[in-house]
């Protein structure tokens, strides 16, 4: 297939993009290239895959050095003109969107941001879908969007009504919009709800990147919620094993629902919600021990309250992708630690 991926100098989108383009698909690789976090990470996650950041330049598209079947193109998703004309160019058998303006906290800060890239963005993304004859879309949603639900596991069949973030609120319009293209004009849609990904290339705004850096740093941690926070961590090569199987495997209307009693992770329209996460939430400290453990080190705490728009539990349902995709996340968290430890420490000399 050709396969437009959005956010590959992100954290999951520079991870897909490589398994896919191994595999032989044809990938075109979109990010705005931002700057949220650290951007070295993600020129390195660029770079990795033969894209250098001299030669990137915005609105061109620009062949990897490593891989004849991939291209980059820096571009905004708001940027509606420059997408139209993309799609317009290069035919696209699918896309999977997973660039955003991403994070709980940074939404209490900077809500425009959010409105620009999760809304306006994933508008255009629909609208390009639309018009450009590109029937298979994936996306990327929250586990955020489960918001104040206390009903544990997470199930996508709950009501998600009450989200607590401005971020958890963009993704659950996401699912809605998706929803409203599926049942009008066709376009099979797939909405992903990510549980805590982490792994090597991790984001730097995230607790185990935050951690590994302040040990080896010699600082203190803060730990919210006084420590007693559920996670149902799940590494990044088994989240992008499960995106690979819903972009081959689009949604369908299923025949059996009614509108009597709606199921809200499917529909009569080609629509579907899938959770994916490690079915197997872990104790916030006992995630830090793990850190501990790959370090050989004690890392010195500082116990803080709940911060604003943060959950303290998460845990997945994953039950309808095993079923569906016949797949469901298995890396231990003590093994995940250890490979991003070592990345950390390759990437940053240290």
């Amino acid at each position: 297939m050709k396969i437009l991926i959005t956010g590959t100098a992100g954290f999951i989108g520079s991870h897909l993009a490589n398994k896919l383009i191994a595999r032989g698909d044809e990938v075109v690789g979109l990010d705005s290239i931002n700057d949220y976090y650290d951007q070295s990470v993600k020129y390195g996650r660029l770079e990795r895959a033969g894209i250098a950041k001299d030669d990137i330049e915005y609105g061109q598209l620009k062949q990897s050095t490593h891989h004849e079947n991939y291209q980059f193109i820096q571009l905004q998703l708001e940027d509606k003109a420059a997408i139209d004309a993309l799609f317009a160019t290069e035919k696209f058998d699918a896309v999977c969107n997973l660039a955003a303006q991403a994070g709980v906290r940074y939404s209490l800060q900077n809500p425009q941001a959010y409105i620009n890239a999760n809304i306006v963005g994933f508008m255009n993304i629909l609208e390009a879908c639309r018009h450009y004859g590109v029937d298979n879309l994936s996306y990327a949603s929250s586990s955020s969007v489960y918001g104040l639900n206390e009903s544990l596991p997470f199930s996508t069949s709950d009501n998600v009504d009450h989200p607590i973030s401005l971020y958890a609120a963009t993704k659950k319009s996401n699912e809605l919009m998706a929803h409203t293209y599926s049942h009008l004009f066709g376009i099979r849609t797939t909405g992903l709800r990510f549980f805590t990904v982490y792994g090597p290339w991790g984001r730097p705004d995230m607790a185990l990147f935050l951690f590994t850096k302040a040990a080896l740093e010699g600082r203190e941690i803060e730990v919210f919620n006084n420590g007693d926070m559920l996670r149902d961590f799940t590494y990044v090569d088994d989240i992008v094993e499960g995106v690979t199987r819903v972009i081959d495997n689009p949604a369908s209307g299923r025949s059996e629902w009614r509108g009597a009693k709606p199921d809200p992770s499917t529909s009569s329209a080609p629509y579907k919600i899938y959770n994916i996460g490690n079915n197997n939430p872990v104790k916030l400290m006992d995630f830090i021990q793990a850190i501990e453990n790959a370090l050989g080190r004690e890392i010195p705490k500082k116990m803080m309250p709940l911060q604003a728009g943060d959950v303290p539990a998460t845990y997945a349902d994953v039950a309808d992708l095993v079923e569906d995709m016949d797949y469901q996340p298995a890396t231990p968290v003590q093994e995940g630690i250890d490979k991003f430890v070592a990345w950390y420490r390759d990437f940053f000399k240290v």
